[in-house]
Protein backbone atom coordinates (compact mmCIF):
# COMPACT_ATOMS: atom_id res chain seq x y z
CA UNK A 1 0.00 0.00 0.00
CA UNK A 2 1.06 3.55 -0.55
CA UNK A 3 1.65 6.22 2.07
CA UNK A 4 -1.37 6.28 4.38
CA UNK A 5 -3.22 9.30 5.72
CA UNK A 6 -5.94 8.00 7.98
CA UNK A 7 -9.15 9.47 6.57
CA UNK A 8 -10.97 8.91 9.86
CA UNK A 9 -9.56 12.33 10.76
CA UNK A 10 -10.95 13.84 7.57
CA UNK A 11 -14.53 13.09 8.69
CA UNK A 12 -15.86 12.08 5.24
CA UNK A 13 -16.01 8.32 5.76
CA UNK A 14 -16.71 8.79 9.46
CA UNK A 15 -20.02 10.41 8.59
CA UNK A 16 -20.93 7.40 6.46
CA UNK A 17 -20.21 4.97 9.32
CA UNK A 18 -22.08 7.10 11.83
CA UNK A 19 -25.08 7.31 9.50
CA UNK A 20 -25.14 3.52 9.20
CA UNK A 21 -24.92 3.22 12.98
CA UNK A 22 -27.79 5.69 13.39
CA UNK A 23 -29.96 3.69 10.98
CA UNK A 24 -29.24 0.54 12.97
CA UNK A 25 -30.29 2.25 16.22
CA UNK A 26 -33.51 3.40 14.59
CA UNK A 27 -34.37 -0.21 13.69
CA UNK A 28 -33.32 -1.79 16.98
CA UNK A 29 -36.86 -2.33 18.27
CA UNK A 30 -37.95 -4.00 15.05
CA UNK A 31 -34.89 -6.25 14.98
CA UNK A 32 -34.73 -7.33 18.63
CA UNK A 33 -38.25 -6.55 19.81
CA UNK A 34 -39.35 -4.47 22.78
CA UNK A 35 -36.88 -3.72 25.57
CA UNK A 36 -39.27 -3.26 28.50
CA UNK A 37 -37.63 -6.02 30.56
CA UNK A 38 -34.03 -4.95 29.88
CA UNK A 39 -32.01 -2.75 32.22
CA UNK A 40 -30.54 0.47 30.81
CA UNK A 41 -27.00 0.07 29.46
CA UNK A 42 -24.50 2.71 30.59
CA UNK A 43 -21.81 1.57 28.14
CA UNK A 44 -21.07 3.39 24.90
CA UNK A 45 -18.91 2.36 21.97
CA UNK A 46 -16.50 5.17 21.12
CA UNK A 47 -14.60 5.48 17.86
CA UNK A 48 -11.08 6.75 18.46
CA UNK A 49 -8.36 7.76 16.05
CA UNK A 50 -7.31 5.22 13.46
CA UNK A 51 -10.77 3.57 13.20
CA UNK A 52 -10.23 2.01 16.63
CA UNK A 53 -13.32 1.39 18.72
CA UNK A 54 -13.56 0.63 22.41
CA UNK A 55 -16.20 0.52 25.12
CA UNK A 56 -16.47 3.24 27.76
CA UNK A 57 -18.82 3.78 30.68
CA UNK A 58 -20.98 6.87 30.45
CA UNK A 59 -20.66 8.83 33.70
CA UNK A 60 -21.59 12.20 32.28
CA UNK A 61 -25.04 12.07 33.87
CA UNK A 62 -26.96 12.31 30.61
CA UNK A 63 -27.55 10.41 27.35
CA UNK A 64 -25.12 10.79 24.46
CA UNK A 65 -26.12 11.05 20.80
CA UNK A 66 -24.56 9.12 17.92
CA UNK A 67 -21.80 11.25 16.38
CA UNK A 68 -21.27 13.40 19.48
CA UNK A 69 -17.63 14.14 20.29
CA UNK A 70 -16.54 13.28 23.81
CA UNK A 71 -13.45 13.31 26.02
CA UNK A 72 -12.48 9.88 27.41
CA UNK A 73 -9.91 8.35 29.73
CA UNK A 74 -6.81 7.06 27.99
CA UNK A 75 -3.81 5.40 29.63
CA UNK A 76 -3.29 7.89 32.46
CA UNK A 77 -4.43 10.86 30.42
CA UNK A 78 -7.33 11.82 28.24
CA UNK A 79 -8.19 11.63 24.55
CA UNK A 80 -11.09 12.44 22.24
CA UNK A 81 -13.49 10.22 20.35
CA UNK A 82 -16.89 10.03 18.68
CA UNK A 83 -19.91 8.15 20.05
CA UNK A 84 -20.47 5.23 17.66
CA UNK A 85 -23.15 3.18 19.43
CA UNK A 86 -25.11 3.21 22.68
CA UNK A 87 -27.73 1.25 24.60
CA UNK A 88 -28.83 -2.15 23.35
CA UNK A 89 -26.48 -2.17 20.36
CA UNK A 90 -23.48 -1.69 22.64
CA UNK A 91 -24.73 -4.42 24.99
CA UNK A 92 -25.04 -6.84 22.05
CA UNK A 93 -21.49 -6.06 20.88
CA UNK A 94 -20.05 -6.49 24.37
CA UNK A 95 -21.77 -9.87 24.66
CA UNK A 96 -20.57 -11.00 21.22
CA UNK A 97 -16.99 -10.16 22.20
CA UNK A 98 -17.31 -12.10 25.46
CA UNK A 99 -16.70 -9.01 27.59
CA UNK A 100 -19.95 -9.14 29.56
CA UNK A 101 -18.23 -10.20 32.78
CA UNK A 102 -18.95 -8.38 36.03
CA UNK A 103 -15.22 -8.14 36.74
CA UNK A 104 -14.46 -5.88 33.77
CA UNK A 105 -13.46 -2.34 34.78
CA UNK A 106 -14.43 -0.01 31.95
CA UNK A 107 -12.70 3.29 31.21
CA UNK A 108 -15.04 6.23 31.52
CA UNK A 109 -16.31 9.05 29.38
CA UNK A 110 -15.23 12.22 31.15
CA UNK A 111 -17.47 14.76 29.44
CA UNK A 112 -18.93 15.87 26.13
CA UNK A 113 -16.44 17.98 24.20
CA UNK A 114 -16.91 21.72 24.76
CA UNK A 115 -15.47 24.65 22.82
CA UNK A 116 -12.10 24.48 24.61
CA UNK A 117 -11.85 20.76 23.92
CA UNK A 118 -12.66 21.31 20.25
CA UNK A 119 -9.79 23.79 20.02
CA UNK A 120 -7.42 21.20 21.51
CA UNK A 121 -8.69 18.56 19.06
CA UNK A 122 -8.15 20.85 16.08
CA UNK A 123 -4.66 21.70 17.36
CA UNK A 124 -3.79 17.99 17.57
CA UNK A 125 -5.03 17.42 14.04
CA UNK A 126 -2.95 20.31 12.70
CA UNK A 127 0.18 19.15 14.51
CA UNK A 128 -0.08 15.55 13.30
CA UNK A 129 0.77 16.50 9.71
CA UNK A 130 4.01 18.19 10.81
CA UNK A 131 4.77 15.35 13.24
CA UNK A 132 4.44 12.82 10.43
CA UNK A 133 6.94 14.70 8.28
CA UNK A 134 9.41 14.96 11.17
CA UNK A 135 9.08 11.24 11.89
CA UNK A 136 9.84 10.41 8.26
CA UNK A 137 13.01 12.51 8.39
CA UNK A 138 14.10 10.89 11.66
CA UNK A 139 13.55 7.41 10.21
CA UNK A 140 15.68 8.29 7.19
CA UNK A 141 18.31 9.79 9.48
CA UNK A 142 18.65 6.56 11.45
CA UNK A 143 18.43 4.43 8.26
CA UNK A 144 15.73 2.16 9.66
CA UNK A 145 14.05 -0.40 7.41
CA UNK A 146 10.46 0.31 8.33
CA UNK A 147 7.47 1.95 6.71
CA UNK A 148 5.70 4.73 8.57
CA UNK A 149 1.94 4.23 8.37
CA UNK A 150 0.40 6.76 10.72
CA UNK A 151 0.97 8.84 13.85
CA UNK A 152 -1.47 9.62 16.65
CA UNK A 153 -1.02 12.49 19.07
CA UNK A 154 -3.16 12.14 22.16
CA UNK A 155 -5.42 15.04 23.04
CA UNK A 156 -3.38 16.00 26.11
CA UNK A 157 -0.25 15.88 23.87
CA UNK A 158 1.60 13.75 26.43
CA UNK A 159 1.77 10.61 24.28
CA UNK A 160 2.67 10.04 20.63
CA UNK A 161 1.94 6.68 18.98
CA UNK A 162 3.86 5.81 15.81
CA UNK A 163 2.40 3.01 13.66
CA UNK A 164 4.67 1.22 11.23
CA UNK A 165 5.09 -1.97 9.23
CA UNK A 166 8.25 -3.98 8.81
CA UNK A 167 9.16 -7.42 7.56
CA UNK A 168 11.66 -8.02 10.37
CA UNK A 169 12.60 -6.86 13.85
CA UNK A 170 13.76 -3.23 14.08
CA UNK A 171 15.96 -1.66 16.75
CA UNK A 172 14.35 1.78 17.11
CA UNK A 173 15.72 2.77 20.54
CA UNK A 174 17.74 5.67 19.15
CA UNK A 175 14.71 6.80 17.14
CA UNK A 176 12.53 6.81 20.26
CA UNK A 177 15.06 8.90 22.19
CA UNK A 178 15.30 11.33 19.30
CA UNK A 179 11.51 11.68 18.99
CA UNK A 180 11.04 12.05 22.75
CA UNK A 181 13.53 14.92 22.80
CA UNK A 182 11.85 16.51 19.81
CA UNK A 183 8.21 16.38 20.97
CA UNK A 184 8.63 16.22 24.79
CA UNK A 185 6.12 13.36 24.96
CA UNK A 186 6.03 9.63 25.66
CA UNK A 187 6.70 7.69 22.44
CA UNK A 188 4.96 4.40 21.64
CA UNK A 189 6.13 2.42 18.60
CA UNK A 190 3.39 0.08 17.33
CA UNK A 191 4.12 -2.51 14.64
CA UNK A 192 0.97 -3.43 12.69
CA UNK A 193 0.10 -5.86 9.90
CA UNK A 194 -0.88 -4.98 6.35
CA UNK A 195 -4.50 -5.73 7.25
CA UNK A 196 -4.37 -3.15 10.03
CA UNK A 197 -2.70 -0.74 7.62
CA UNK A 198 -5.63 -1.12 5.23
CA UNK A 199 -8.04 -0.60 8.10
CA UNK A 200 -6.38 2.64 9.09
CA UNK A 201 -6.42 3.80 5.45
CA UNK A 202 -10.23 3.77 5.73
CA UNK A 203 -10.62 3.57 1.94
CA UNK A 204 -13.13 2.04 -0.47
CA UNK A 205 -12.89 -1.52 -1.73
CA UNK A 206 -13.36 -2.84 -5.30
CA UNK A 207 -17.07 -3.32 -4.52
CA UNK A 208 -17.49 0.44 -4.17
CA UNK A 209 -18.24 0.26 -0.43
CA UNK A 210 -16.13 1.16 2.57
CA UNK A 211 -13.69 -1.56 3.53
CA UNK A 212 -15.33 -4.11 5.83
CA UNK A 213 -12.41 -3.85 8.28
CA UNK A 214 -12.84 -0.06 8.48
CA UNK A 215 -16.62 0.13 8.61
CA UNK A 216 -18.28 -2.71 10.53
CA UNK A 217 -15.96 -5.63 11.30
CA UNK A 218 -15.26 -5.83 15.03
CA UNK A 219 -12.22 -8.07 14.51
CA UNK A 220 -9.91 -8.46 11.54
CA UNK A 221 -9.75 -12.03 10.23
CA UNK A 222 -6.30 -13.59 10.31
CA UNK A 223 -7.33 -16.07 7.60
CA UNK A 224 -10.74 -15.64 5.92
CA UNK A 225 -10.09 -18.87 3.97
CA UNK A 226 -10.17 -21.00 7.11
CA UNK A 227 -12.38 -24.02 6.42
CA UNK A 228 -12.93 -22.75 2.88
CA UNK A 229 -10.16 -24.57 1.05
CA UNK A 230 -12.44 -25.62 -1.80
CA UNK A 231 -13.39 -22.01 -2.43
CA UNK A 232 -9.74 -20.99 -2.44
CA UNK A 233 -8.75 -23.75 -4.88
CA UNK A 234 -11.57 -22.99 -7.31
CA UNK A 235 -10.82 -19.28 -7.26
CA UNK A 236 -7.13 -19.79 -7.93
CA UNK A 237 -7.72 -22.39 -10.63
CA UNK A 238 -9.80 -19.90 -12.62
CA UNK A 239 -6.98 -17.32 -12.46
CA UNK A 240 -9.19 -14.87 -10.59
CA UNK A 241 -6.91 -14.34 -7.62
CA UNK A 242 -7.24 -10.57 -8.03
CA UNK A 243 -10.95 -10.90 -7.26
CA UNK A 244 -10.25 -12.36 -3.82
CA UNK A 245 -7.36 -10.06 -2.84
CA UNK A 246 -8.01 -6.84 -0.96
CA UNK A 247 -6.06 -3.60 -0.67
CA UNK A 248 -3.86 -5.28 1.94
CA UNK A 249 -2.70 -7.87 -0.65
CA UNK A 250 -4.34 -10.52 1.50
CA UNK A 251 -7.59 -12.48 0.99
CA UNK A 252 -10.63 -10.27 1.44
CA UNK A 253 -12.29 -10.39 4.86
CA UNK A 254 -15.74 -10.68 3.27
CA UNK A 255 -14.82 -14.13 1.92
CA UNK A 256 -15.13 -15.45 5.46
CA UNK A 257 -18.89 -14.82 5.23
CA UNK A 258 -19.50 -16.59 1.92
CA UNK A 259 -20.98 -20.05 1.52
CA UNK A 260 -20.75 -22.45 -1.35
CA UNK A 261 -23.89 -22.53 -3.47
CA UNK A 262 -24.25 -26.28 -3.23
CA UNK A 263 -24.22 -26.34 0.56
CA UNK A 264 -26.69 -23.46 0.63
CA UNK A 265 -29.12 -25.31 -1.64
CA UNK A 266 -28.76 -28.50 0.42
CA UNK A 267 -29.53 -26.48 3.55
CA UNK A 268 -32.72 -25.11 2.01
CA UNK A 269 -33.82 -28.60 0.96
CA UNK A 270 -33.41 -29.96 4.47
CA UNK A 271 -35.47 -27.22 6.15
CA UNK A 272 -38.98 -26.37 4.98
CA UNK A 273 -39.94 -22.73 5.33
CA UNK A 274 -43.48 -21.35 5.19
CA UNK A 275 -44.36 -19.37 2.05
CA UNK A 276 -44.00 -15.60 2.39
CA UNK A 277 -47.45 -14.09 2.72
CA UNK A 278 -48.99 -17.05 4.53
CA UNK A 279 -51.67 -16.14 7.04
CA UNK A 280 -51.65 -17.61 10.54
CA UNK A 281 -53.91 -17.57 13.56
CA UNK A 282 -51.94 -16.90 16.73
CA UNK A 283 -52.88 -16.20 20.37
CA UNK A 284 -51.95 -12.54 19.72
CA UNK A 285 -54.27 -12.38 16.69
CA UNK A 286 -53.94 -12.83 12.91
CA UNK A 287 -50.39 -12.72 11.55
CA UNK A 288 -48.68 -12.84 8.17
CA UNK A 289 -45.30 -14.40 7.27
CA UNK A 290 -43.54 -11.22 6.22
CA UNK A 291 -40.06 -12.59 5.43
CA UNK A 292 -37.73 -15.53 6.00
CA UNK A 293 -33.98 -15.69 6.57
CA UNK A 294 -32.80 -19.01 5.17
CA UNK A 295 -29.25 -18.62 6.36
CA UNK A 296 -30.12 -17.84 9.98
CA UNK A 297 -33.26 -20.04 9.79
CA UNK A 298 -35.56 -17.27 11.03
CA UNK A 299 -39.20 -16.51 10.21
CA UNK A 300 -40.51 -12.96 10.63
CA UNK A 301 -44.21 -12.55 11.47
CA UNK A 302 -46.19 -9.34 11.13
CA UNK A 303 -49.11 -9.04 13.54
CA UNK A 304 -51.97 -7.01 12.11
CA UNK A 305 -53.14 -6.09 15.58
CA UNK A 306 -50.77 -3.46 16.90
CA UNK A 307 -48.52 -3.68 13.78
CA UNK A 308 -45.93 -5.68 15.71
CA UNK A 309 -43.16 -7.84 14.23
CA UNK A 310 -41.53 -10.87 15.82
CA UNK A 311 -38.85 -13.28 14.68
CA UNK A 312 -38.94 -17.00 15.40
CA UNK A 313 -36.33 -19.70 14.80
CA UNK A 314 -37.77 -22.20 12.32
CA UNK A 315 -37.83 -24.97 14.96
CA UNK A 316 -39.87 -22.84 17.35
CA UNK A 317 -42.12 -21.67 14.53
CA UNK A 318 -42.89 -25.25 13.51
CA UNK A 319 -43.61 -26.29 17.09
CA UNK A 320 -45.99 -23.37 17.65
CA UNK A 321 -47.86 -23.06 14.38
CA UNK A 322 -47.42 -26.24 12.34
CA UNK A 323 -49.91 -29.00 13.11
CA UNK A 324 -48.38 -32.47 13.26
Amino acid sequence: MSYVICSCLLADNTNVRLRLSQLLHNEIDRIYGDCDNEEPCSLCEIELQGCRRDFFENRTGGPLAIGEQVVVESDGGYDFGIVYSTGRITRKKVKLKGLDSNNVVWPTILRPADNEDMKLIEDCRRRQSDIRDICLKKIQKHALELKLVDVELRMDQQKLSVYYTSSHRVDFRNLVRDLAGEFKARIQMVQITTREEARRANAFGPCGCLLCCSSWLQKIHANPFAEKSNYHESACSESHAFNITGLCNRPKCCIGYTKQESSFQDNRQQVEFPPVGSRLSTPEGPAIVESIDTRKKLVCLFYQKGEMRRRFPIEKFNSLFIKK
